[in-house]
């Protein structure tokens, strides 16, 4: 049998609608919060779910070649073509005629009714085929299906099967017999495969069990003979409806066959060298195509249709009809003849900004309907109107909509080669083209093969400009060579011209340099060995290329793969347009939960995340990965600003804010009023730190600007002639002793007399990160008087297993890398009165320490 392609396809549905399709069943489903509910509905409307279904996706393809007809039986009355010219086949009714479905279709499979009789399916079977037959007489390449739901109550004639489906199988026709069984699984989950002599609808997997209890005759007998028919063919399926349903939801690709488009691929100047050039008929064809979800329209209810029902009476009600028609943008155009727009300086009027367009619209009192404010503006037509475009404080006028393109030709011309290692991937735009050789021309073929072998041999790729019609924008691109089974051809990829590049340039990750040139290995920026080594064998245990299921021979395959990942926009979208197709009622029938090889690569495979567990916390350790806590925004003690008097009538809403200014950019300092002693310290500290500054990192270097010049002479602000900004405590959420000011903050807090042991607990975290940040020296002495006058407040207020915890941790963290050694150097210096608690110290305040007089000397040592 021939490929089966897509479209060129006639389906045949013969459902039955016998009395016993009117039988009640109870469906179990799940709602997209994946809880379970139950539904009450008819054998009936059960099976036509899946016939819906099926017709909906060739209305969703939209494909002409894609047809399909509907045949019932056990209908009340006859009609179909071989009763017509030859009489039988009795209660079986051609009810949709082949043809493209369309929502018609849908509206009168939702009319289907059980009837009060039964009829025979194998003589559907048989009109179907003659039908469809008679409808394909000259189609012989078209694909044949047949399909058969019913609950398999009613009595056959089995005489002369055996002519049926040498028909069948002489016609290439695939049949498929679905039934109506209960739902196995809230999924609905059943067997369904191709079946062989001696299958039964019970199932006995272990996966869905199921039998059907108190099964009558007539049905067991159906079942077998289902099964020897479809197992005597050449194409035969059996199987329930539930896993029918299942089956369909599976997400399915569109096939689409791409249209050959003819152009030139030319290699040289045609105009002034034809002698050297060369021409070469080809045909374009999409490789790949951007798929986008199905787009959604509004609809809005006919006032026509509520109006007129109204008028008739309640008698009307019952026979009223809700009718929604489909919402069209309309555009209408305005001018102002008396315009008051403001003058610039030339004399035109001011341009306005791109969002700061006139609001025509106003809404009433009491939330009643916008009105156009049309009182002084002029209704024209678009005809009436010339586009133009911005041009500074003016619009220059385009007569033609656009402005003359460039006088370009159609094709795609070669302007060179360059090694295909030098590509870069991260470049590639759009969609990709097959250039095909002209099908119908050898000579053209054996050209396009040369070219694409010698670019293969040479491993270059070349650079291309493709103008898809006379006078159009051109768009430069590359071409690769590809190698089929039996054929050469190019791809085309689109590349950005350089003005599309964006550059970002930024710091090295890996090499630093100071001021003075010298290069810097060690430094809080740069990845240690133990970090890199960390997040190698993160990124190892990571890697998917082995975190697949297991071939024949055992071996681990890569977890993704490209066929099996569906856009899961496209096909959940797809999903709820056709469910709120196929069920009356939405509510009482919610959207199912997606489908599971829609989520299949939504979370990483277990496998992969217990292997890369031990990884991940060797990161955390070696990078200090902590937790940030949420920063709480802080409230705005005042909204607006205020005019200090009546001549002020600008209120300073523009004002800027002061840019706020880092810690390592200035010295932070207790009191306004610091004594002489303090400064001489603070001057001295930053004479010793100028060559340290001479070895900071150029991380961010920008250019000074001179300070502005003030208009008369006046004198520029100081801080005795204007108020400072106010700085920010810097306290992190939780603490109670800020980042900026520490040891004002604690002294604060240790005279309210409560909350001493959570201030000499913060005070310890401050100091520690203040001292591990870059350009910490500058700090070295506030951070030293801090650390002072904790270790007597935790001597004093009996907190002293405290300090000697923090002091070991500072130490800890000062001594690794790369750390601060040069700070806890200055603790050693300063001896004792910064070292541990000893127990004798503790006893004379009345305290206890565990620390003996030996082991604190030798702690500092």
């Amino acid at each position: 049998m021939p490929a089966e392609r897509a479209g060129y396809t006639v389906t045949m549905f013969l459902i039955d609608v016998s009395s016993s399709m009117g039988t009640m069943r109870t469906v179990d489903t799940l709602n997209s919060n994946g809880e379970e509910q139950s539904t009450e509905m008819t054998n009936l409307e059960w099976v036509l779910r899946f016939v819906k279904l099926k017709i909906q996706e060739m209305i969703f393809n939209g494909r002409k070649t894609d047809q399909c007809g509907v045949i019932v039986f056990g209908a009340e009355d006859t009609k179909n073509v071989i009763n017509t010219s030859h009489g039988g086949y009795e209660n079986v009714v051609e009810y949709i005629p082949i043809g493209q479905p369309n929502a018609s279709t849908i509206a009168k499979l939702d009319s289907l009714q059980p009837s009060t009789t039964s009829g025979d399916p194998i003589d559907a079977l048989i009109v179907g085929i003659e039908t469809q037959a008679k409808y394909l007489a000259n189609k012989k390449t078209w694909t044949r299906k047949i399909v058969i739901v019913t609950d398999g109550e009613s009595p056959i004639e089995v005489e002369d099967w055996e002519e049926t489906v040498r028909k069948m199988d002489g016609l290439n026709i695939t049949l498929t017999i679905v039934f109506v069984h209960l739902p196995l699984a809230i999924w609905g989950l059943a067997y369904f495969a191709n079946v062989h002599s001696g299958v039964d609808f019970d199932s006995e997997l272990d996966d869905f069990p199921f039998t059907e209890s108190n099964k009558t005759t007539i049905k067991r007998a159906n079942e077998e003979f289902y099964s020897t028919l479809t197992s005597s063919m050449k194409s035969g399926l059996i199987g329930t409806c539930a896993f029918a349903l299942q089956d369909i939801s599976n997400p399915e690709l569109k096939q689409v066959r791409s249209t050959l488009m003819a152009t030139d691929l030319r290699v040289g100047d045609i105009d002034t060298r034809a002698d050297e050039a060369l021409v070469i008929s080809v045909k374009t064809s999409k490789c790949t195509a951007l798929g986008r979800p199905h787009s959604w329209k509004k609809f809005g209810l006919r006032e026509s249709v509520a109006t007129n029902a109204m008028d008739e009476g309640d008698d009307a009600e019952e026979e009223q009809k809700v009718a929604f028609a489909q919402l069209k943008l309309k555009t209408e155009y305005f001018v102002d003849r008396n315009p008051k727009d403001e003058e610039d300086e030339d004399g035109d009027i001011k341009m306005k900004k791109e969002n700061d367009d006139v609001d025509l619209l106003d809404e009433g009192e009491d939330g009643e309907e916008n009105e156009v404010k049309t009182d002084h503006l002029e209704k024209v037509e678009k005809e009436d109107l010339i586009r133009g475009f911005k041009y500074g404080t003016t619009y220059a006028p385009c007569p033609d909509g656009q402005f003359p393109r460039l006088p370009t030709r159609k094709g795609i011309d070669i302007g060179g080669f360059f090694l295909a290692k030098n590509f870069r991937r991260e470049l590639a735009l759009g969609e990709v083209q097959y250039i095909w050789a002209d099908p119908s021309s050898p000579q053209q073929q054996v050209a396009l093969s040369s070219i694409s072998q010698a670019m293969k041999d040479k491993k270059v790729m070349a650079i291309a400009r493709w103008v898809s019609k006379d006078g159009m924008d051109p768009k430069m691109g590359v071409l690769a060579p590809s190698e089929f089974e039996k054929v050469d051809c190019l791809l085309w990829t689109h590349m950005p011209f350089a003005d599309d590049v964006r550059r970002y340039t930024f710091a090295s990750l890996e090499k630093l340099i100071s001021k003075k040139g010298e290069i810097i290995t060690e430094h809080p920026y740069l990845p240690t060995g133990e970090q890199l080594e960390a997040m190698e064998q993160f990124i190892d245990a990571m890697d998917l290329m082995d975190a697949g299921e297991k071939d024949e021979e055992g071996n681990r395959l890569p977890w993704f793969d490209t066929v099996d990942s569906y856009n899961p926009a496209i096909h959940r979208t797809k999903q709820a347009m056709f469910h709120c197709a196929v069920v009356t009622d939405v509510a009482s029938n919610p959207l199912p939960p997606p489908h599971p090889e829609l989520l299949k690569y939504f979370e990483p495979p277990k496998r992969v995340l217990k292997r890369a567990r031990g990884a991940i916390e060797e990161c955390k350790s070696a990078f200090s990965v902590k937790e940030v806590p949420k920063r709480v925004a802080k409230a705005k003690k005042d909204g607006h600003a205020h005019a200090q008097d009546e001549d002020d009538s600008m209120l300073l809403l523009d004002r800027k804010k002061a840019p706020e200014r880092t810690q390592s950019q200035m010295h932070i300092t207790e009191d306004t009023s610091t004594s002489a002693k303090e400064k001489a310290v603070s001057n001295a500290e930053d004479s010793a730190t100028e060559d340290e500054d001479e070895e900071e990192l150029l991380l961010e270097k920008k250019p000074s600007t001179p300070a502005p010049q003030r208009k008369g002479g006046a004198p520029l602000p100081t801080p005795a002639r204007s108020l400072s900004p106010q700085v920010d405590p810097g306290r992190a959420p939780g603490r109670i002793i800020g980042n900026t000011y520490p040891l004002k903050d604690f002294k604060k807090n240790i005279a309210q007399g409560d909350v001493v042991t959570k201030a000499v607990e913060d005070l310890g975290s401050v100091i520690a990160e203040v001292v591990m940040r870059p350009f910490a020296s500058r700090r070295k002495q506030e951070m030293i008087n801090c650390m002072t006058t904790l270790r007597q407040t935790a001597l004093e207020e009996d907190e002293i297993d405290a300090w000697n915890t923090f002091l070991r941790d500072l130490k800890g963290k000062c001594l690794s890398k790369p750390g601060n050694p040069s700070f806890w150097a200055e603790v050693q210096n300063h001896g004792r009165e910064l070292g541990l608690i000893s127990t004798q110290e503790a006893k004379k305040q009345g305290g206890k320490s565990s620390v003996t007089e030996n082991e604190a000397g030798e702690f500092l040592s």
